[in-house]
């Protein structure tokens, strides 16, 4: 695990370091042929330019889709969940990963930040005492759940913004949520389906 956490901090570092030094000589160069392009007064240079000019574009294409590449392999979910469980102080909180395969980049981000907004309203609304994530994987879709026992002012048909953004995410996914509020506590379950795209 430590060895993925350090490769995986490695690519991103590569992915900056590229974002910021082949980048923005490319970006240079760039600037500096159209500056050629619109003074220059040789026809016969002109053809050249424009060469240049495209093959400069298209190593700029190439470099962006290099390091988008590097960074979204660089996200590692579980050890941003995990994270974010460890900072999270306001009531204890069991956490639990049990997935095998690797979401999409776009899912990842989706994943946190449910989390991070089903968290906040923990804090904000619930007045539990113990709180619980739980992200898993079934053969076909990808479950999320994160439940308190204390349902505090927020219920199962609350219209709140955080609700309804965890609801959005969900749905750009063709996923599914349900929320329960009995008993002393608040669930919510989210079903996201494996392969899903994004909207």
């Amino acid at each position: 695990a430590e060895i993925i956490a350090a490769a995986l901090t490695e690519r991103g570092r590569i992915a900056r370091e590229i974002h910021d030094s082949v980048g923005h000589l490319l970006s240079s160069s760039l600037l500096q042929v159209g500056a050629m392009l619109a003074v220059n007064r040789d026809k016969a240079a002109r053809p050249s330019l424009l060469a240049l000019r495209d093959t400069l574009n298209e190593a700029m294409d190439s470099i962006r889709r290099s390091v988008h590449d590097l960074h979204d392999e660089s996200i590692d979910l579980y050890a941003q969940l995990y994270r974010l469980s460890q900072s999270f102080t306001f009531c204890p909180l069991d956490f639990r990963y049990d997935l095998e395969t690797d979401p999409p980049v776009g899912m990842k981000y989706a994943f946190l930040a449910i989390a991070k907004e089903g968290l906040t309203n923990i804090i904000r609304h619930s007045g539990a005492s113990h709180a619980s994530l739980l992200l898993r994987e079934h053969p076909a879709f990808y479950q999320l759940i994160l439940q308190n026992d204390g349902c505090g002012t927020v219920s199962a048909n609350s219209g709140g913004i955080g609700l309804q953004n965890i609801r959005e995410r969900v749905e750009s996914f063709h996923g599914v949520m349900n929320i329960k509020a009995s008993g002393g506590s608040f669930r919510i379950f989210i079903s996201v389906p494996k392969g899903a795209e994004k909207e």
